[in-house]
């Protein structure tokens, strides 16, 4: 897989204190490590570096990842944070 092509996925955290947490990957740095986000906590300006064997990395890519992710950095968390949020109510309900 093409490294670029994790940008905007949904990725759930294997380990660490944020572990069962879902994100969105913002960047990649190398071939061992991405920026994620989660539009709260992990926001545009202050991402969480993690290792991606630490990531269960899903196929779902969240809308718009290519237009999104050149917005205001504050509308990139309010969507990044509502899309989340959204999907874990559809995935309880």
């Amino acid at each position: 897989m093409n490294y670029n092509e994790l940008i905007g996925r949904i990725a759930c955290s294997k380990t660490g204190r944020d572990q069962g947490k879902q994100f969105i990957i913002l960047n990649v740095i190398d071939n061992k490590y991405v920026n994620i986000i989660d539009g709260d906590l992990r926001t545009v300006r202050r991402p969480k570096r993690k290792k991606i064997k630490h990531l269960k990395i899903t196929d779902e890519v969240i809308e718009n990842a290519n237009e999104l992710l050149i917005s205001n950095d504050s509308i990139i968390n309010i969507k990044v944070k509502k899309f989340l949020k959204n999907r874990d109510a559809i995935k309880e309900g």
